[in-house]
């Protein structure tokens, strides 16, 4: 799997440079990380993030996602919609293979950082049930929501944290979310994190995580990651491992 994130990687690193401006600011995605960022794309550019992982939920059951996309357009700058599919494996007793429910949604920039003020952002979702294969699909429209925000503590170090609820689709008991995690840049190209998050249902029990990764900033326009985690509490999954690849385009 790494080999054809690679391979893509220099194919488009090899392409035409109109593709990929030099003149902005370098790519920011939203992973590896499960902490949404509060930037958005900038205004007529067009970015995919893709993500290739397994994860481990009990001692019978693993899935596989191949892979899951964010597909994203800057429609100011501001102000980005977006679109989420997911092509699922579950392995358990019987194997389940298709596209997960797509979704929906939009990210709006509150605010540029300002002293303790973070850049702050609120992203919307909303998962559509029946935009999925007969056995992925959910009952109900699924809505979600997340304030995203980031601060800068020194050239190398950021904290960025999410806050926020959603709905899986088959129940009317939300769950909160949570993220908290610490950026570091290893040098202009390469960036590690470290993060704690979690899924807080109104009554069932909360469910807690960590995880830690790499990027890598192949060009201006181009973001290699790889990332893994495990549960924190009896109920998360066992542990997962992904690797990503991202990439931008001008109008």
């Amino acid at each position: 799997m790494a080999k054809y994130i690679l391979m893509i990687g220099v194919l488009i690193a090899g392409s035409d440079t109109k593709l990929f401006g030099q003149d902005i600011t370098p790519i920011q995605t939203d992973r590896p990380d499960q902490t949404e960022t509060p930037f958005t794309v900038p205004k007529n550019h067009f970015q995919v993030e893709n993500g290739f992982s397994v994860e481990q939920t009990d001692n019978i059951t693993k899935s596989f996602t191949e892979p899951s996309t964010l597909f994203k357009y800057g429609l100011n700058d501001h102000f980005e919609v977006g679109l989420i599919t997911e092509f699922t494996t579950i392995k358990s007793n019987l194997t389940i293979f298709g596209l997960s429910p797509v979704t929906v949604r939009f990210k709006e920039k509150i605010t540029d950082e300002k002293g303790v003020l973070p850049t702050t952002s609120f992203i919307g979702y909303l998962t559509i049930p029946h935009f999925a294969t007969d056995n992925l699909k959910v009952t109900y429209f699924a809505p979600a929501f997340r304030f995203t925000m980031q601060h800068t503590l020194s050239e190398k170090i950021s904290i960025g944290y999410n806050l926020g609820a959603e709905r899986d689709g088959e129940s009317a008991e939300p769950a909160f979310i949570y993220t908290l995690t610490t950026g570091y840049s290893i040098s202009d190209k390469v960036g590690a994190y470290a993060e704690i998050y979690g899924f807080v249902p109104q009554s069932s029990k909360a469910d807690h995580r960590f995880d830690c990764g790499l990027n890598y900033l192949l060009r201006t326009n181009i973001l290699l990651d790889i990332s893994g985690g495990t549960g924190l509490t009896h109920n998360a999954p066992d542990y997962y491992l992904a690797l990503g690849f991202s990439f931008r385009l001008k109008d």
